[in-house]
């Protein structure tokens, strides 16, 4: 089932108070007023996800954005509003032809021969490149509070960065890093962006959306780890918005944009809280879900077993991005919204999330590892 933007609207005028026109409910207190300068603004991608926000955003601030997409996902979303190119990352992206930017945000690219698909028109034509890249690009996620210095992740030995790859998870790091570089090389003026994991409204992982469902449904639900394990999480709009503030001062460099830490049970008692839920929490222990097969991450979403190689993946400095402004909206709020989005998905959609088809579990699946846990 395809989304119209009349079915975007009415789903988030459900969620929450928007303003205005946006599409996506926002804090009363977001930035709304026009930037000093407006800008050409190229979005690649720009119907996905955390694409939406950055247009919406871009457009209230009173910015020219033109968006470049294969139009298929959510086609002709933004029509009327912005300038819609048709291109394919990995085919025809000569619409580009001539054209010059003051700022192009690259949401999309995970693959070097994306990026030098793009450069072959837009090297030389850009005032600033913006390359939204991943916390997935370090390489080592042991150390809590790493910062954007930390070593990155080297492409394997005699792995061809320009391949075409059979799985966009196959050395996701490493591509992406190279990536990062090879933008580097091309546009000196640059912002990386390298954010932890993005939630809110439209997103399709089902990964923080798994939790305000779950608890809303009520009941004994599974709480995994302890209640003191750290998980990160940063609202799309949240993102969106510092994502333009820093285009709008022409910022260079390395960033991550990601949340502040906070603890697992703070989260899970936040959510509870934010929709008035009956939930209890039963903590089960990371080593009696890894005997069960129960994995953080997928099947247990945003939490990460803290132990060992990954202590420090959801504890990621962002004290350079918070210099530069970037903010949060109350939990309650981005709890609140993406439920009220979630509830009003397609049916199918909605089935899957409750079988743990993308993350999560069942609630089967649950009682049987509760009750394990509860007979152990």
């Amino acid at each position: 089932m395809t989304t119209t933007r009349r079915d975007f609207l009415k789903i988030s005028l459900t969620a929450g108070s928007a303003l205005g026109a946006g599409l996506i409910p926002r804090l009363a207190t977001a930035e709304r007023g026009t930037s000093a300068k407006p800008l050409d603004i190229l979005i690649i991608g720009g119907t996905g996800f955390t694409g939406p926000e950055q247009v919406e955003h871009a457009i209230a601030r009173g910015h020219k954005v033109t968006i470049i997409n294969r139009n298929k996902t959510r086609p002709d979303f933004f029509k009327g509003r912005v300038e819609q190119l048709i291109g394919d990352l990995s085919g025809d992206m000569s619409a580009l032809r001539g054209r010059k930017f003051d700022v192009v945000i690259d949401i999309p690219t995970m693959y070097p021969y994306w990026v030098r698909n793009v450069a072959q028109y837009l090297a030389g034509n850009v005032g600033l490149y913006v390359f939204v890249s991943t916390e997935s690009v370090y390489a080592d996620n042991s150390k809590p509070g790493a910062d954007e210095s930390d070593g990155l992740t080297p492409l394997p030995e005699g792995l061809d960065p320009y391949m075409t790859p059979t799985s966009s998870r196959a050395n996701y790091g490493a591509l992406k890093t190279f990536c990062e570089q090879l933008v580097q090389k091309t546009y000196p003026s640059n912002l990386i962006i390298r954010p932890g994991l993005i939630v809110g409204p439209l997103d399709p992982s089902d990964r923080f959306t798994y939790w305000p469902v779950r608890i809303d449904q009520g009941g004994e639900v599974m709480a995994p780890g302890t209640a003191n394990d750290p998980v990160q999480i940063i609202d799309s709009r949240d993102l969106a918005e510092w994502t333009i503030r820093m285009c709008e001062g022409h910022e260079t460099g390395a960033y991550n944009a990601c949340g502040s830490e906070l603890a697992m049970g703070d989260m899970l008692t936040g959510i509870k809280a934010a929709i008035k839920s009956n939930a209890t929490f039963t903590w089960v222990p990371a080593s009696f879900l890894r005997d069960k097969g129960i994995r953080g991450w997928s099947n247990m979403p945003v939490w990460m077993d803290p132990s060992g190689r990954t202590a420090g993946f959801s504890r990621r400095s962002n004290a350079r991005a918070l210099k530069k402004g970037l903010t949060f909206r109350p939990l309650a709020v981005t709890t609140r919204d993406t439920l009220a989005w979630a509830q009003a998905r397609p049916k199918v959609e909605q089935d899957a999330l409750a079988e743990g088809q993308k993350a999560g579990i069942s609630r089967t699946r649950e009682k049987e590892i509760l009750d394990a846990w509860k007979a152990k």
